[in-house]
């Protein structure tokens, strides 16, 4: 039976509509905080990279919620926006990070699979989302994300690339479906191949080191208990390169725009020295074949959910299901 969708197109829709009015509305935007915790956190690594990228006047902030906190951006006040991401809507550096933005005059918009929240309660604006982690299309929360810093720029800069995103995400998850069917052998052999090591190295640049980042802080060190780091390919060559042998295992991903020089010269001297290195590489999995004003960005929205079949099939190779946890929600902390 297919799941029904918590949250429809056009509800979710309504909601971006409306903050993106409300930000249109404000006086003058400088500043986008993009705040949340663990996974939520790491798909505000792209929504800044495409504001640097994109923004001629708008500067993007990732933070983490509690560094937020620590850290009380003295330019945060009513010139500012403020996104946040948690996925029950409960965590609670989030909520307080959203509660001290709103306080400092910040537009405050947030996403939560849950409305009626804390984060809900506690923001100005709430945009839900579907959640399905091996599956991508313009209502998930990395697609929300994006269409909201697209829509933000728009309205303040005159972005026009919203056209051209909106197609993208037409197709995005086609092309998810695709590549999972056709890579059913290699994620076979990769869980085979890893069920018992002991530690994964993730590898990217640019606008997919989010992807990297997550993959090895929620799915190997959270939900396997292996160990690993997520490594820039840009900093590879400053240290990280030094614990590259022929047994060491990587994951790396191969982006599109700009930074894939980063990934492809770490790769070529990777690949010299380790026998395990697992490679997915955006222009082999078919990225090209959308719009290429933004295929940039939508190629981290395509990593992510087939890196998760990846982490499924690896799963069930250790007998360790996904959602096994040893301390997270099971004792105080």
């Amino acid at each position: 039976m297919i799941p029904v969708p918590k949250h429809t197109r056009s509800a979710v829709d309504a909601r971006i509509s409306d903050a993106l009015k409300a930000v249109s509305a404000r006086d003058e935007v400088t500043d986008i905080y993009f705040t949340a915790c663990g996974g939520s956190f790491a798909h505000m690594l792209l929504n800044q990279y495409i504001v640097e990228r994109e923004a001629t006047v708008i500067v993007g902030h990732a933070l983490n919620a509690a560094e937020f906190k620590a850290r009380a951006p003295k330019r945060l006040g009513k010139n500012s926006v403020v996104i946040a991401c948690s996925h029950s809507g409960t965590t609670p550096e989030t909520v307080e990070a959203v509660q001290i933005a709103r306080a400092a005059g910040a537009l405050t918009i947030s996403l939560t699979e849950d409305l009626g929240s804390p984060l809900d309660e506690a923001s100005e604006f709430t945009v839900p989302y579907v959640h399905s982690a091996e599956t991508m299309s313009p209502i998930h929360s990395a697609a929300v994300q994006v269409r909201l810093v697209f829509g933000i720029l728009e309205a303040r800069e005159g972005n026009a690339k919203g056209a051209d995103l909106d197609q993208a995400l037409g197709q995005v998850g086609d092309l998810v479906e695709r590549i999972k069917q056709d890579h059913k052998e290699r994620i076979a052999r990769f869980a085979e191949a890893h069920k018992r090591a002991p530690l994964i190295y993730t590898m990217a640049s640019g606008a997919s080191y989010g992807v990297a980042y997550a993959f090895a802080i929620c799915i190997l060190q959270e939900m396997q208990w292996v160990d690993s780091a997520a490594i820039h390919a840009g900093e590879y060559f400053h240290g990280p390169f030094e614990i590259t042998d022929f047994d060491v295992p990587f994951v790396q991903l191969i982006g599109s725009g700009p930074a894939r020089e980063m990934d492809e010269r770490a790769l070529a001297f990777a690949q010299k020295y380790s026998n395990r290195m697992t490679v997915l590489d955006a222009d082999e999995l078919g990225v090209a074949a959308l719009p290429g004003s933004v295929a940039e960005y939508i190629t981290p929205l395509v990593f992510a959910p087939v890196l998760r079949t990846y982490a499924e099939k690896l799963g069930a190779a250790r007998g360790h299901p996904m959602t096994v946890r040893r301390y997270m929600w099971q004792m105080e902390y």
